[in-house]
């Protein structure tokens, strides 16, 4: 029988003693034995801040190629985590979900690599002036934190559950160390093996425990990070450790949580939102055999709709094949072992104190090739709850699997209140097609969900669902929900690094972000800086233009070329009781004479193309006479990489613009993005 090995301290090795027995879900057979017995927490802890500088070190850039390699290579293994996963219990399409969708939360973080600076840290927000002379500012810096991710994970997604939360921590410079769920801790190990024989992440950016986290939360310090997925009474317990609470230790939840779903009231049988919404539970009810924490555990219908709606899911759930997930005409698996099983059906008798079953069975389930005395099998269960208000079962006791509870109400103020009663849920979806009961159901209940499906004909085709996290949304929700935030994006990668507010002076700023601040010193050297190429650019390369005249000819003819003839650009216009006190130039005119005196003309040169303006903002009207002229300083640069062997090698510059008037008063301000050639190729 196999028996799991940890990856810690850069070796694979096996606890001491017999460990936990795994099992089959389908087959109910022994397949391995998992053990953390006899491991030093304290150095696996340890060994993981210590090595985790070379990662720290890593610009953004590259912490977001090491992930897009990793993708690209556990792509190759898929056949062989498939395999494994069937063992689970989840059918192809549900280890579609875990296995290929952890893999595109690696490739989505890998792109967000773009949205960071080519730096190891970054700045966050955008910068103050604290004084007159523009001599004293602040920022604030985000710098990757020197303790390392903690993931304690649930079992119901092995791979996903890994991925999508080392993935943000790796971009952000931090080592992790994964605890996953040992029931179904097998097909983790077998993915990290795959990791860890690329050797594409630097040593010690990730370790794998398999087995009892025992006393490791113990051992935290306030540079380590914690998340939590799981049961809310478990993660309470974890969130309240001594250790925890003493070192002020950041600790991110993700409990299961009684997320709901709603049918509008204008919702009819023969609309198209009836069958998205029927199918929408009965998706939720069955995928991975209930087992996710997204999943709907109570659905809310208009009370004239009930019997309606009862029948329509019966219907539907009558048409889910159970069993075997080998077999092709199998549609829902198995639970992932015989405990979660008697924990559904405890927890399930609870719920019977307040509802009735109107579909399925805690006794019986007709299978295709399984065995029911074997396997972790269970029936669809659909409740029904005549009184939401008064059932106090319905909004407390989650059932673990494919149980969901369908309740009335009597209009959207009740809808609203019956969501809010879960005291806090992951997800909350609404079938509607009505624009102000979406919004009036959204802004009510906004504060109790973490994320708020609205659902109708017009995104169905699109929609990824009710019960499906992104990468760039934020995961998690307030209250039962455990009140943390997973993914979200750059949000998500920003709880792994500390937030320092730095101050001093432009050029000091400038110098420890390597982003330019204006005000700062800039470097002119005489050389035009579109002649340099990308690596030959430094931070705070500047030229002062020479001045042009601006005259009313030239605001005339760029209204004629561009077919702008917005009235304050008219000579003719009666200016009385407006906001100039005569023909004033375009903004965009403005814009483009910039373009004229900064541009390096005629001379072929290493910049490629103009790649964009942003944050572009026009401070001063420009009249006839004035005489313009411009500061342009290298603001920031971000190295790309080649798609292709044959694509020219370049980078992204940007550039900060200050356009000024013959007063030196600023009358624009806008920053340039161009695509350099490098001089090596």
């Amino acid at each position: 029988m196999q028996q799991l090995q940890n990856y810690i301290l850069g070796s694979w090795i096996t606890g001491d003693g017999d460990g936990q027995l795994l099992f089959n879900a389908v087959t109910g057979n022994a397949i391995a034995t998992a053990s953390t017995k006899g491991i030093n927490f304290a150095d696996v802890l340890n060994y993981a801040r210590n090595n985790g500088n070379t990662l720290r070190q890593l610009t953004f850039t590259e912490r977001g190629l090491l992930l897009k390699a990793l993708a690209l290579h556990l792509r190759n293994h898929l056949p062989e985590f498939y395999a494994i996963s069937y063992q689970t219990g989840a059918t192809k399409a549900d280890s579609w979900v875990d296995i290929e969708g952890g893999i595109g939360n690696l490739f989505s973080y890998a792109s967000l690599r773009r949205k960071f600076a080519d730096t190891p840290y970054c700045l966050d927000g955008e910068h103050h002036s604290l004084g007159k002379l523009n001599s004293f500012m602040g920022h604030h810096l985000l710098v990757p934190k020197e303790g390392v991710a903690i993931h304690i994970n649930a079992f119901n997604f092995p791979v996903w559950g890994m991925l999508e939360k080392i993935a943000v921590n790796i971009l952000a410079g931090v080592p992790a160390v994964v605890k996953p769920a040992t029931v179904t801790s097998y097909l983790t190990e077998a993915v990290v093996k795959k990791i860890i024989d690329s050797n594409i992440l630097p040593k010690g950016s990730l370790q794998l425990l398999c087995g009892s986290a025992g006393d490791l939360l113990n051992h935290v310090t306030s540079q380590d990070v914690v998340t939590f997925t799981g049961s809310a009474s478990t993660g309470l317990q974890l969130k309240s450790g001594k250790k925890i609470l003493e070192e002020n230790v950041p600790f991110t939840m993700e409990a299961d949580s009684l997320n709901c779903i709603i049918l509008g009231e204008d919702v009819t049988p023969e609309m198209t939102e009836w069958d998205i919404f029927i199918k929408e539970v009965r998706k939720e009810m069955t995928t991975k055999c209930g087992q996710k924490c997204t999943a709907i555990r109570r659905i809310f219908v208009p009370e004239n709709k009930i019997e309606d709606v009862q029948i329509a899911l019966g219907k539907a759930l009558g048409q889910t094949t159970i069993g075997n997930p080998l077999n092709e005409k199998v549609r829902m698996g198995s639970l992932a072992g015989e405990t979660q099983r008697q924990e559904v059906k405890a927890q399930v008798q609870k719920l019977l104190a307040s509802s009735q079953i109107i579909y399925g069975s805690l006794d019986s389930v007709e299978l295709i090739d399984a065995d029911a005395n074997k396997g972790a099998f269970i029936s669809p269960i659909l409740l029904f709850n005549q009184d939401p208000f008064a059932a106090k079962e319905v909004h407390e006791v989650e059932a673990f699997g494919p149980v969901s509870t369908l309740m009335p109400y009597q209009s959207i103020d009740e809808a609203i209140a019956l969501s809010k009663m879960g005291k806090g849920s992951l997800v909350s979806s609404i079938v509607t097609t009505s624009p102000k009961y979406a919004q009036q159901y959204v802004l009510g209940t906004g504060a109790y969900h973490g994320r708020i499906l609205v659902l109708n004909n017009e995104c169905a085709k699109e929609s990824t669902g009710h019960g499906s996290p992104l990468p760039l949304l934020v995961h998690g929700g307030p209250g039962r929900a455990g009140g943390g935030e997973e993914m979200g994006g750059m949000r998500g990668v920003k709880h792994y690094m500390q937030r320092v507010a730095i101050q001093g002076s432009p050029s000091m700023i400038t110098a420890i972000s390597n982003v330019y601040q204006p005000g700062a010193k800039g470097n002119d050297e005489g050389i035009h800086p579109f002649t340099k190429y990308f690596e030959e650019l430094n931070i705070g390369d500047q030229l002062l233009t020479p001045k042009r005249l601006i005259t009313a000819d030239d605001i005339e003819k760029f209204a004629d070329l561009s077919g702008d003839h917005f009235y304050a650009h008219l000579k003719e216009t009666d200016f009385a009781d407006t906001m100039f006190t005569g023909q004033v130039a375009h903004g965009y005119f403005i814009m483009s004479a910039a373009a004229g005196l900064f541009v390096d003309s005629y001379e072929k040169n290493p910049v490629l193309l103009n790649y964009g303006i942003d944050e572009l903002r026009f401070t001063k009207p420009v009249y006839p006479g004035t005489e313009m002229y411009i500061r342009f300083t290298c603001k920031e640069k971000m190295r790309q990489e080649k798609k292709e062997e044959t694509d020219i090698a370049k980078g992204i510059v940007k550039w900060l613009v200050e356009m000024f008037d013959d007063t030196d008063e600023l009358i624009g301000i806008a920053t340039i993005l161009t695509m350099v050639r490098n001089k090596e190729n």
